[in-house]
């Protein structure tokens, strides 16, 4: 059995965990940035690589403190390498190299979307491979065939913006705060989500991938209208949305009919709205249904030390001038969304 001390700092949390090949979390910790990104409606990733050069040391130790380990007791150092804000990367990365130098252990330089894809496995010793994965969060929205680790054929991705932007964007047309997710969530249980006519992006296109630019145009449109009221315009966003997750995953599913297992992973994966469609989803096409605890749905350590553990075990590791990504596909190989940007 095997100890990894895992490292995330690709975005505005800071977390640090330890994690046993047996899916004990050992111990772990996470800083939130939320306050000091509040007052620009946004993350600012100057900001948030000095506040992860501020706290990652001090929390390293006293997640080992939590665990009642030492350095020494790792068999290796993970770390997200991309992809990300690549100041926050570097913040990460560059930690884990003196940590794994030092104590002569292995550095395993972990992508962060492979983190989330891996995280169900943390929790569910009975999730195998192969699974139809939905990956959903603030900067990807990408449907993938998960055979194994590192093994991912990319059958989706969004030609513009991810679910999450979209999430925060509405948030912030409607004065809701930062962070938007859950914040849309929260309002949109108040209301009709039947009350504002909102387009469903790409509905019924052959292929299977995701368009949200145009849906949060309608939302800036509706509130500027004067016509409805916010809490309608989020649930009809989150509707919206909804259809459009449940739409794109048919698609999917007819390339890959007999794949036995969904998994929705990333930060959206913790709205319930959108856990509880996915789930009914699956189980109308006779497959069994996966998600993360909530605690794990975020950006953390666990996931970027479990996926460590995953690598670890089929003996691979990485050089310790690996160089960090602020763009890492988990399918390199994948042709390019017709009208979609670099990003996807």
């Amino acid at each position: 059995m095997s100890l990894v001390l895992g490292i995330e700092s690709s975005c505005d949390e800071t977390a640090v965990a330890l994690v046993e090949s047996d899916r004990t979390i050992r111990a772990q910790r996470i800083a939130s940035q939320d306050d000091q990104h509040a007052p620009y409606g946004g993350v600012v990733p100057e900001i948030a690589a000095r506040a992860h050069a501020e706290r990652l040391a001090p929390m390293i130790e006293a997640v080992l403190d939590d665990a009642g380990a030492s350095l020494a007791d790792c068999d290796a150092i993970a770390a997200t390498a991309g992809p990300g804000l690549i100041g926050g990367v570097m913040v990460g990365l560059v930690s884990a190299k003196a940590l794994a130098m030092a104590s002569d252990r292995p550095l395993l330089a972990i992508n962060h979307l492979e983190g989330h894809a891996l995280s169900p496995r943390l929790t569910d010793a009975s999730l195998g491979f192969p699974y139809l994965l939905l990956l959903v969060s603030g900067g990807h929205c990408q449907i993938l065939l998960v055979e194994g680790v590192g093994e991912y054929r990319r059958l989706a991705t969004t030609i513009d913006d991810a679910l999450g932007e979209a999430y925060d964007k509405t948030a912030k047309i409607l004065g809701l705060g930062f962070p938007g997710g859950p914040a849309v969530e929260r309002i949109a249980r108040q209301g009709d989500p039947s009350a504002v006519p909102l387009p469903r992006p790409l509905l019924k296109s052959p292929e299977p991938h995701f368009s949200f630019a145009g849906l949060k145009s309608a939302v800036l449109r509706a509130h500027d209208s004067g016509q409805y009221d916010a809490a309608d315009i989020a649930a009809s966003f989150q509707q919206a949305a909804v259809d459009c997750l449940l739409d794109r995953l048919a698609r999917a599913v007819q390339q890959c009919p007999d794949t036995p297992s969904l998994v929705l992973a990333g930060g959206v994966a913790a709205n319930l709205v959108v856990r509880s469609a996915l789930e009914t989803f699956a189980a109308n096409h006779g497959m069994a249904f996966c998600a993360p605890p909530l605690a794990l749905c975020t950006d953390n350590a666990a996931m970027i030390a479990w996926a460590g553990c995953e690598r670890l075990e089929l003996g691979q590791n990485d050089p310790l001038d690996f160089v960090a990504r602020p763009r890492w596909p988990l399918d390199p190989d994948a042709e390019p969304a017709r009208g979609a940007g670099v990003k996807a």
